[in-house]
């Protein structure tokens, strides 16, 4: 019995959640639904997508892999609607984009794969910088629309934003880190922990801020400007990490395990959006564009 993609939104939505009864809430069905699902892929695929512990579920490995494949066929499924609703040669021309570094390879690269798709008369151009430069660069007209985090965006005034995902802080802990057996963990034990920071989209600096409003000051053991190298970093165990959730991976490029847990208190969120010129006339590519991380935004 090949799988299908009712089976595939399921597996999506407990990767999503890490738990079968989150799942069931966001897909409005009852969790009895999404076991069955499962439990269907799996024996279809001859592998275990899960490991049930009483909390709830952990992607496995296999499941991780299979993750990527079932995120692009339910995108290319959404691309071939979209296709059938309009003539994909129609709109042609250039269509200049910016991106800030931390989203430049988990949210942009889909929302171009899905409209190059759709849209293979246009000319694509991407430029990766900071937030305040991309700012002054759609301001100016140099940029048609930019992917940002818009946290601390700083002209909003002149500026048109469209949030399309929120992600929360999360502790990254090295697999069997003693710290990794409770399901919340707050600021206070991390004090003497070594931290390894990430230098990009002020990520370093809301994380210094977080760390010394509960009057804890990091302990910096590494400091960088790569996502990966914070991932084997933390795998191996040369520190931890408190990133956005929008960037967690269950596994380093060398298959080591990393675990995510939630930090108690109120902490602050990562914001992605999709930004323009308030006001500009939008060039047809501008608008798929758009319409592209619109989509992005309902598949998430």
């Amino acid at each position: 019995m090949a799988f299908t993609l009712r089976q595939l939104r399921y597996f999506l939505a407990v990767a999503e959640s890490g738990t079968v009864s989150g799942a069931a809430q966001a897909l409005a069905i009852s969790q009895s639904a999404v076991t069955e699902a499962i439990r269907e892929l799996e024996a279809d695929l001859g592998v275990r997508l899960f490991e049930r512990h009483p909390r709830g579920l952990d992607i496995t490995q296999k499941g991780h892999q299979f993750l990527r494949h079932a995120t692009g066929i339910l995108g290319s499924v959404s691309d071939a609607r979209l296709s059938l609703s309009k003539d994909p040669d129609r709109i042609s021309g250039k269509l200049h984009v910016g991106v800030t570094s931390l989203v430049a390879g988990y949210v942009l690269s889909d929302i171009l794969s899905r409209f190059r798709r759709a849209n293979p008369g246009v000319e694509v151009t991407a430029l990766e910088d900071s937030g305040e430069y991309l700012e002054h660069l759609l301001i100016g007209g140099e940029l048609d629309a930019a992917v940002m985090v818009t946290t601390n965006m700083r002209d909003r005034m002149a500026l048109q934003t469209e949030i399309i995902d929120t992600s929360p802080y999360q502790l990254w802990l090295p697999n069997g880190h003693e710290l990794s057996t409770r399901t919340s963990v707050s600021i206070e034990d991390l004090v003497d922990e070594p931290v390894i920071m990430l230098r990009v989209d002020e990520i370093e600096e809301a994380t210094r801020k977080l760390l010394s409003a509960f009057g804890a000051r990091p302990r910096v053991a590494f400091r960088t400007r790569s996502v990966e190298a914070v991932r084997s970093l933390v795998a191996t165990g040369a520190g931890i990490a408190i990133l956005p959730e929008l960037v967690y991976r269950r596994w380093s490029l060398e298959g080591d395990r990393i675990v995510s847990r939630d930090v108690s208190g109120s902490l602050p969120v990562v914001q992605v959006g999709v930004v323009w010129r308030k006001g500009a006339p939008l060039s047809p590519a501008t608008r798929e564009f758009i319409r592209s991380a619109q989509t992005y935004k309902n598949v998430r």
